[in-house]
C-alpha cells in the first residue's frame, strides 16, 4: 500500500474512534439520571439529631461520638448534667422517646431542635438540642430537657430566674464570671447585660430591642412565655412597682459560629434555698445585632 493510502487510513481512523469517543460521552451524560439538589441545612440538621437520638436506644457509641462537639454536655429534665464522656458511656439509660413535633431553626452556623419527647424517666419534657457546624459537619452541642407545667396561664407573671436575694444586679448585670476570646463574645456579653439591665429598669421597650420575634422563655415547673407576655410582665411590674429579681451566674460557656452563638450558663446563689438554674440561650445576628431567640431553664438539683 503507497504511504499516501496508509496516511489516508490511518487519519480515517483516528476520526473514527474520535468521533465514537465523543457520542460515548454523550450518551453517557444525557442518559445519566441528573444529581438530587442537596438538601438544606434544617434538613441536614434533623437527619443529625434523628440520628443522636437513635443512636441512643440503640447504644450504638460509634455513630454517637462521630455527632457529638468535643464541648458536649446534656441536662436531663431532673438538671443532672452529663458531660460527653458519661452521656457517651451511658447512651441506652438516658434515650428519650423519638419525638413527633420536633422544629429546626438555623442561625448561621447554630441550629437549634426544639419540641417534646418522653424522657428516659417518662416524663413529657420540652426539649431544645443546639447543634454547630464544626469542620463542615453539624454536631450537637448541648442538649437540655424541661418539665414544664401542665395546667398553667401562658403568661407567666413573673420575673425569669430563681427567686434569689439579689436586687442590686452586680452580677450579671455589671460583671460576669466569664472571659471573652473574641470581639464578636464580647459583642454578646454586652447585649447580654443590657437585656439584665433593662429587667431590673423595668424597660420593656430596651429588653425588646435585643429579644428576636420568635422569642420563648421555657422554664422548669412554668409554661412557656413568648416575646409578647413577656413585655407585658416587664410593663405590669413597672406599673404596679414590682421590683425585678434576678439571679447571679456561677459559670458560663459562649460559642460564637458565624452569625449564630450558644450560651450556657448555671445561675443561682450559693446561699439561697432556691435551686440553681441550668441555662441554655441561642442568639442571632441580625442587621449587625445580636438578639436572644430562645431561653431554656432546668431546675439543677
Amino acid at each position: 500500500m503507497p504511504a499516501a493510502m496508509r496516511w489516508a487510513t490511518r487519519r480515517a481512523m483516528q476520526r473514527f474512534w474520535l468521533g465514537a469517543f465523543v457520542a460515548g460521552v454523550l450518551i453517557a451524560v444525557l442518559t445519566e439520571p441528573r444529581a438530587q439538589p442537596a438538601p438544606g441545612e434544617e434538613a441536614l440538621v434533623l437527619a443529625a439529631d434523628t440520628a443522636l437520638g437513635d443512636a441512643m436506644r440503640s447504644g450504638d457509641k460509634s455513630v454517637a461520638r462521630r455527632l457529638l462537639s468535643l464541648q458536649f454536655t446534656y441536662a436531663d429534665e431532673n438538671g443532672q448534667i452529663h458531660e460527653r464522656k458519661a452521656f457517651l458511656a451511658d447512651l441506652k439509660s438516658l434515650a428519650a422517646a423519638s419525638a413527633t413535633d420536633e422544629k429546626v431553626k438555623v442561625y448561621g452556623l447554630v441550629a437549634m431542635v426544639t419540641g417534646h419527647r418522653q424522657s428516659a424517666q417518662g416524663s413529657d419534657t420540652f426539649f431544645l438540642d443546639i447543634w454547630a457546624k464544626e469542620k463542615r459537619a453539624w454536631r450537637a452541642l448541648t442538649m437540655q430537657d424541661v418539665v414544664l407545667a401542665k395546667d398553667e396561664p401562658p403568661a407567666a407573671p413573673e420575673a425569669p430566674g430563681v427567686e434569689a436575694k439579689l436586687y442590686d444586679c452586680k452580677n450579671p448585670c455589671q460583671t460576669i464570671p466569664y472571659r471573652v476570646r473574641s470581639p464578636a463574645e464580647q459583642d454578646i456579653v454586652n447585649t447580654f447585660q443590657a437585656i439584665e439591665k433593662a429587667t431590673i429598669a423595668h424597660d420593656a421597650a430596651e429588653w425588646g430591642k435585643h429579644i428576636a420575634d420568635e422569642f420563648v422563655h421555657y422554664r422548669s415547673g412554668h409554661a412557656p412565655v413568648p416575646r409578647a407576655a413577656r413585655i407585658a410582665v416587664i410593663e405590669e411590674q413597672k406599673e404596679h412597682n414590682i421590683p425585678a429579681v434576678l439571679s447571679a451566674i456561677q459559670s458560663m460557656r459562649l460559642w460564637v459560629y458565624g452569625d449564630g452563638a450558644a450560651m450556657i450558663s448555671t445561675n443561682g446563689m450559693p446561699d439561697d434555698a432556691e435551686p440553681s438554674l441550668r441555662v441554655a440561650r441561642v442568639w442571632v445576628r441580625r442587621n449587625g445585632q445580636w438578639q436572644m431567640v430562645i431561653s431554656a431553664q432546668t431546675a439543677v438539683k
